[in-house]
């Protein structure tokens, strides 16, 4: 059997600036669009996405009480492409995970997952429109702002893509990914120049988190000034994102993945991966075997992502939908990412594959680190190689060892 390196608890101070009261912070932000005259006795559809953003109830709630006060009828729409296996109940459970209710918000909630053509690009892309968002007289859109999976600049994923694709619906969506990878941010752009072209986006709230998912900046963007005003608050969110603390391992093991931390279940940008055809690889982190061991609940079976694993669990698996992921991921086009690697029938034996063929010339002093998940990167555990290598590094913490904590069957038994 494959003896598995001891670990070690290790935390990173990461950037941290953070605001303290985000429902109170979005109505002053939107008090400086001076939206009255333009929402006044009018529908207002706000955008709804399906990732797990830290504050966004308060932040739509306290946005919807604002366009009351001016007069406005608010709507909240889900706006997240063929998430929730393009069905509108799909759409609707994961909104309901994410607490985005009636009740909660304040204003009716619409899943419904037709759209209408609203107009076409200068290259003859048509631009598809959730039709509840259509038929209202103005769109505020709300998204948080960070690295885009699939394409690096100028901007990532925020209010443009949630124009484009989040309002696209599924067909709007794969329209968008048929473009390929290489090409996205150009689609992405030109459909959301439709949507500000005809009048029909009345501002953007934008939400920027720190490395510890927490909202650090909420900005509200005037129409004129979203295609110029993104790229610069997409620099501030990758200038704060999570990240390994080194660039080599042998072994990463992800406790979980899922669509709640990421669009691609694990985000490229941490662990280093993209398998995406014309794009290179990122040039760090440089991790040779991957294993993945859970789903998480809130990605409602959405397993995205796994493909970007060496090797998995059985319970993983069993808890994937497979209809909800070849969706979603047919949609992309990037097929590679719901590739099922080797499939072990526990947390342990996945491991030990992992390390086994990780080429390391000692297990027992294997590069390894294992996170809760891509998203939540403060606090992780490192093998004795890796903390070495940090121990005298500014901002890293060192801490006592930690066992392997596996039940009779060999699955960990203190997973979050």
């Amino acid at each position: 059997m494959t003896v598995l390196p001891p670990l070690r608890v290790l935390t990173q101070d990461l950037p941290r600036p953070r605001i303290a009261d985000p429902g109170r912070a979005a109505r002053d932000a939107l008090t400086m669009l001076d939206l009255g005259a333009r929402v006044r006795g009018r529908r207002v559809a706000l955008t709804a996405g399906s990732r797990g953003i830290r504050d966004i109830v308060p932040v739509l709630r306290a946005a919807v009480a604002h366009l009351r006060e001016l007069g406005a009828e608010p709507v909240v729409v889900a706006a997240m492409g063929s998430h929730g296996g393009a069905t509108a109940e799909g759409q609707g459970r994961v909104l309901a995970y994410l607490g985005l209710n009636a009740e909660a918000l304040g204003a009716p909630v619409s899943t419904a997952m037709e759209t209408v053509v609203v107009g076409h690009t200068a290259e003859g892309l048509a631009v598809h429109c959730d039709r509840v968002a259509a038929a209202c007289d103005g769109v505020l859109v709300v998204n948080r702002i960070k690295p885009h999976t699939a394409f690096d600049e100028p901007f990532g994923s925020g209010l443009l893509k949630m124009l484009a694709v989040g309002l696209g619906k599924a067909e709007g969506a794969a329209l968008v990914h048929r473009q390929g990878a290489t090409r996205l941010a150009a689609a992405i752009t030109s459909i959301a120049r439709v949507h500000l072209d005809r009048g029909a986006v009345v501002g953007g709230l934008a939400i920027v988190e720190n490395a510890y998912d927490e909202t650090a900046i909420i900005e509200a963007i005037p129409p004129a000034r979203l295609l110029e005003r993104e790229p610069a608050l997409f620099q501030q969110a990758r200038a704060m994102m999570p990240r390994l603390p080194v660039d080599e391992l042998d072994v990463l093991v992800v406790d979980a993945i899922g669509k709640d931390y990421a669009g691609t279940g694990m985000d490229p940008h941490v662990i280093g991966r993209r398998r995406l055809r014309g794009l290179p690889e990122p040039a760090a982190p440089r991790i040779t075997r991957i294993a993945a061991l859970r789903l998480s609940a809130g990605s409602e079976g959405n397993a995205q992502g796994i493909g970007l694993a060496d090797v998995t669990t059985q319970r993983l698996v069993d808890a994937m939908d497979r209809r909800t992921t070849y969706t979603n991921t047919m949609t992309t086009t990037f097929l590679e990412r719901a590739f099922i690697p080797l499939v072990f029938d526990s947390d342990r034996e996945a491991i030990a594959a992992a390390l086994a063929t990780s080429e390391a010339a000692d297990p027992a002093r294997a590069r390894v680190a294992r996170i809760a998940n891509t998203l939540h990167l403060g606090r992780l555990l490192v093998s004795e190689a890796v903390a070495d290598a940090l121990v005298d590094r500014p901002g890293i913490t060192v801490g006592p060892q930690v066992p392997w904590a596996f039940d009779r069957d060999g699955w960990l038994v203190d997973l979050v």
